[in-house]
């Protein structure tokens, strides 16, 4: 039996992160090996890299549904398997219509994961402990894009870009098995959750809901907080995105690096990015303990993070050497990451437990929109101005404008009069 069981179930999950972006980055790292193979064109390339969130973010708001609905034990063991096993087919991609299809049902297969990683936490922790539990459980996904650009470099330079996707494709398959193994929907179905620590998770699980409150989804969505959160979540993921399909491009296109030195280079960036999210989670909920009031925390870590992180994006695209740009987007994606977490930490705590996954999963959806067009935006603009800079720039001015509307809409709640603030133990 385990002193603590959930978090060993963060684990796991922090490892289905790290599969989830040496999955997703595999195709940007090998990209320029693809492109050749097949003869894409950026602006074609960008398309490519836009199929997968057609697919991914429809996925999100389903998946959030079946969250709620069939549990998200259920629903993350056969996203991992899908994904793997879609990922693993691009190797069979022959032309651009193959490699279109295939990206595509891979990135349906990813929808529910962030969505389901939010229910599993929701479910396994107590209210203290959840922007932690958050940014431990999602911080595998920035790791898991520094060890692509290695990883899958090397292999696509050694055996071919086609064997990559085998190899990342197993990788997924090896998580299913101890996910089936370890994970249960709640901690009141896990035997190896001891009495103790389900005394521990029970006593504050439900401290974020409005107790009594029943509310449609449409209500939520009519609800400023949620609607501005939403609009903060897009601004993060337009970054994250341009970043993610665009990065080892630019490294390669502008800078005129090999595809082994891209892929050392651009895993310095993901490598601050996952000690940005691990960190955020703590000095989180380190805030609450110090201020009390939790809608608060997670908005003052938001709005902070994602300024900077747009300010050093807009930067990164007006300087010239390689060091001051790979600096200024490891700065960024260091304070992106440092508040990847408290989008889904204040969904927790706006809306009820039920709704949870549906309302995350919609917002969800909402978000990776900009996974769709950040690709395509960006390979257009290099293709017309042949230069990266207007793309960086837009990049920055979007993620000030989502920091701006959570400023604005998002109203941080006062704790009850007389309430107690939790301890955080250890």
């Amino acid at each position: 039996m385990f002193a603590r069981m959930r978090w060993l179930i963060a684990f796991l999950l922090f490892l289905g992160g790290v599969i989830n972006y040496i999955d997703r980055s595999a195709l940007s790292v090998a990209a320029p090996l693809v492109a050749k193979d097949l003869g894409l064109k950026p602006g074609a390339l960008g398309v490519v890299f836009s199929s997968f969130f057609f697919g991914y973010a429809i996925f999100s708001f389903v998946g959030g549904y079946a969250a709620d609905r069939f549990g998200p034990r259920r629903v993350l063991t056969v996203s991992m398997t899908a994904w793997s096993i879609f990922c693993g087919l691009t190797a069979a991609a022959f032309n651009v219509t193959t490699l279109l299809i295939f990206r595509a049902l891979f990135g349906a297969a990813e929808g529910p994961f962030p969505s389901n990683v939010n229910k599993t936490v929701g479910r396994w922790f107590p209210q203290r402990e959840r922007a932690s539990a958050l940014g431990v459980g999602n911080s595998g996904t920035p790791l898991g894009g520094a060890l692509a650009g290695p990883i899958v470099g090397y292999i696509a330079v050694a055996f071919g870009w086609r064997i990559s996707f085998v190899v990342v494709m197993l990788l997924g398959l090896f998580w299913v098995v101890a996910w089936v193994v370890f994970s249960t929907d709640s901690p009141e179905q896990n035997r190896r959750v001891s009495k103790e620590e389900l005394r521990e998770i029970l006593s504050q699980r439900e401290a974020g809901a409005a107790p009594g409150t029943k509310r449609s989804l449409w209500q939520y969505l009519r609800n400023p907080a949620v609607l501005a959160t939403t609009c903060g979540f897009f601004a993060y993921t337009y970054l994250l995105y341009f970043f993610l399909s665009w990065f080892p491009s630019y490294l390669t296109m502008v800078q005129h690096l090999s595809i082994q030195r891209m892929g050392i280079v651009s895993a310095i960036p993901w490598l601050l990015g996952f000690l940005g999210f691990l960190a955020g989670g703590f000095i989180c909920d380190w805030i609450f303990q110090k201020i009390g009031n939790v809608v608060l925390a997670r908005k003052i870590v938001l709005v902070t993070g994602l300024s900077v992180a747009g300010a050093c994006a807009a930067m990164a695209g007006m300087v010239t050497g390689v060091v001051a740009a790979v600096t200024l987007m490891a700065v960024s994606i260091f304070f992106m990451y440092g508040a990847a977490h408290t989008y889904w930490a204040l969904i927790l705590e706006l809306v009820e437990p039920d709704k949870v996954g549906t309302v995350g999963g919609f917002a969800h959806f909402m978000a990776n929109c900009s996974g769709v067009i950040a690709p395509i935006i960006t390979g257009f603009l290099v293709q017309w101005t042949h230069a990266f800079t207007s793309a960086f720039i837009l990049a920055g001015v979007i993620s000030a404008m989502g920091a701006l509307s959570v400023a604005v809409f998002v109203r941080s709640k006062t704790p009850s009069k007389g309430a107690s603030v939790p301890v955080l133990t250890h």
